[in-house]
């Protein structure tokens, strides 16, 4: 599949790799150049692969809830909250935004490789009067971000960018501006119809975006320790294990997943925790399904790694066992038959004002 925006990716250099089973640019001057625009300066990526699905009605607000981890129902009108879809085991099966509309309605961004089965999912749990229905082909969506993001906001609509996180306003009808990303920096998503997504991008390019792809994205991500599902969420792995506890009100009545989830809180040590490992050695880059070592026998692998544009070496993030997560553990991680030394730091690895 291609995004509405394939001929502009084309036109800018970009080179086109399968994601998700979309054809996505994952770079265009390159990862570094890239990286460094968004952390510097001002970036626009295409996200127009992810769903958008709109959920409304009486009750659509306590039926979300029943079906996701955070609490909806704290969430004024106006602001957005991350949040993720269980299994009966409490296996992530995605992690989501969801932005209040209205007092009834939402609009949930979803990974585009789970739209189908988060779609499914939603509509096997379907309750009378709530209403549910995925429109992912209707819309684009652009992520803007870095510390200039608030200027080409201003070249855009003529107005100042909200400063408060998490902001969502509809500023015509079917397009939509939130304070959301995944980078780390200041900026904000950009979700509008499909038919306006060329006009959209060379807008953004005009007003001083630089145009990056998929691996800028994943490092800029990896530095924050923001997990990417599919690789560092999976339905084998729960929110505790990742480290995404905050996002979870155990404290609200029953969700699905609730009473796994409390039942492995019960337990004083959990079974893993995804853990962020520097490479204190220095090594090839660091990637996905590498073996990981603690004192010569393998323990795991690593669910991310990259070479950290911003710190200038290795990191990577892996679920270890109990026994091998304090911090300063060193590891060991293989790359090409070559071990090379690594240690447990706190998250993220890039410290953010």
């Amino acid at each position: 599949m291609r995004t509405p925006l394939h001929d502009q990716h084309l036109a800018a250099g970009g080179r086109i790799v399968e994601f998700a089973g979309w054809e996505m640019p994952v770079q265009y001057t390159g990862i570094l150049q890239e990286h460094k625009a968004v952390r510097e300066s001002c970036g626009v990526f295409d996200i127009s692969h992810m769903g958008e699905f709109f959920v409304e009605g009486p009750g659509a607000t306590a039926w979300l809830d029943s079906l996701l981890t955070n609490n909806l129902a704290s969430v004024p009108v106006g602001q957005a909250q991350y949040t993720l879809l269980l299994n009966e085991r409490a296996g992530v099966i995605d992690d989501l935004l969801a932005y209040r509309l209205a007092e009834e309605k939402y609009l949930l961004i979803v990974n585009a490789a789970k739209i189908d089965e988060d779609a499914a999912w939603l509509r096997k749990h379907a309750v009378p009067g709530v209403v549910f229905t995925d429109r992912s082909p209707e819309f684009a969506a652009l992520a803007i971000q870095g510390p200039k993001a608030a200027a080409v906001f201003e070249k855009l609509f003529q107005k100042p960018m909200p400063t408060e996180r998490n902001r969502v306003l509809e500023i015509q009808p079917g397009s939509f501006i939130a304070t959301t990303g995944y980078t780390g920096e200041s900026g904000f998503e950009w979700v509008i119809p499909a038919t306006e997504a060329v006009s959209a991008w060379q807008a953004a390019l005009a007003a001083g975006a630089t145009p990056c792809g998929l691996g800028a994205r994943d490092t800029l991500r990896l530095e924050m320790c923001y997990p990417l599902n599919g690789s560092d969420l999976s339905p084998d792995r729960t929110p505790l294990e990742a480290g995404l506890g905050f996002f979870c009100d155990l404290k609200k009545p029953a969700f699905l997943g609730r009473d796994a989830l409390l039942a492995q809180k019960q337990h004083s040590v959990l079974p893993h925790k995804l853990c962020a490992l520097r490479v204190t050695d220095k090594s090839p880059p660091i990637r996905s399904h590498y073996r990981v070592f603690v004192n010569g026998e393998p323990v795991t692998e690593t669910t991310s790694g990259a070479l950290s544009p911003s710190l200038g070496y290795g990191i990577a993030l892996a679920y270890l066992p109990p026994a091998y997560c304090d911090l300063g553990q060193e590891v060991q991680i293989e790359v090409r038959d070559r071990r090379f030394r690594a240690e447990v730091v706190k998250k993220p690895f890039l410290k953010k004002p």
